[in-house]
């Protein structure tokens, strides 16, 4: 028995091996070595690592532009996940309605954005909202009142711009995920509320949004962290600008990473930083919206 027990372990941990391979190559000891350079001054073209401590940290804090990239990613995420799961929601229940016709064209429809490059998305929207760019055409057909600089060159407009964009982009993927959540509910629910005379908006409330809960759980989780970790929108469409108007903290390690070839430690502290406030915010999520059986 013990032999057999031995034998169990030894076969369990060799088919694990790879997959125990693959995460410490390249999960962990990247994950522990940026831990490493956060509390050097590395310099990228000499590969000299010189022990600074916290000193990168405090610098952070003292940096005005960190505070506004912190901000920018703060108004990004939080303008746009709840804007794009109410959206995801709604176009989910409609779908989910057996009397809507042509609903597999409408599903491909919506998730189309979702499978498409987002380069090439970005690129589109940035001549849409150029200073001669279709938007401003129309607007200015119908008289209304437009960015003259262009939408992505006004620091008023170009973050707003580019979370419309990212709402259109992300709606389709989420709406899938709440779609497959709501058709594993019985039917036989909805039928006993039509009898004691719940209404369409009673039935969501009452019995859809509880038994999905698990799903809207897991796009909040996600999206949120999608949301924080903005980058190839800015990189594509703005560089940060105008004014850093849309420099978010994953563009501004970037920055400090490969364009600033001795700042690469403290782009491993900003990188960190944002690591816990995912952190944070993960566990609040889980926490406030945890299942129930």
């Amino acid at each position: 028995m013990l032999n057999y027990r031995v034998r169990d372990k030894v076969n369990t941990l060799t088919l694990l091996m790879p997959w125990i391979i693959v995460l410490a190559v390249f999960w962990l000891y990247p994950l522990f070595y940026a831990i490493y350079i956060s509390l050097t001054d590395y310099k990228t073209l000499t590969n000299t690592a010189t022990f600074v401590g916290l000193a990168n940290y405090e610098n952070l804090f003292g940096d005005s532009v960190f505070w506004v990239a912190l901000k920018n990613t703060a108004i990004f995420t939080f303008g746009t996940v709840p804007v794009t799961t109410a959206i995801a929601l709604i176009l989910a229940s409609i779908l989910n309605n057996k009397l809507i016709r042509f609903k597999e064209f409408f599903r491909a429809s919506y998730f189309l954005p979702t499978v498409t490059s987002l380069v090439v998305i970005s690129l589109i929207f940035t001549n849409l909202y150029a200073r001669d760019g279709y938007i401003n055409n129309i607007l200015s057909m119908f008289g209304m009142p437009f960015p003259e600089r262009g939408w992505l060159l006004d620091t008023s407009t170009a973050l707003l711009s580019i979370m419309v964009m990212d709402v259109w982009i992300s709606v389709g993927y989420y709406m899938i995920l709440f779609l497959a959540g709501m058709q594993t509910i019985s039917e036989d629910l909805y039928d006993s509320a039509k009898l004691n005379g719940a209404s369409p908006v009673q039935q969501f409330f009452y019995i859809t949004l509880p038994l999905i809960k698990p799903t809207l759980l897991f796009v909040l989780v996600i999206n949120t962290i999608k949301s924080f970790q903005v980058f190839i929108e800015i990189f594509v469409m703005t560089k940060g600008g105008p004014l850093d108007s849309t420099t978010t903290l994953v563009y501004l390690v970037f920055v400090n990473a490969f364009e600033k070839t001795d700042m690469m430690g403290y782009a491993s502290a900003i990188a960190f930083v944002l690591f816990f406030i995912l952190l944070v915010f993960s566990y609040l999520q889980i926490k406030y919206l945890k299942v129930r059986d």
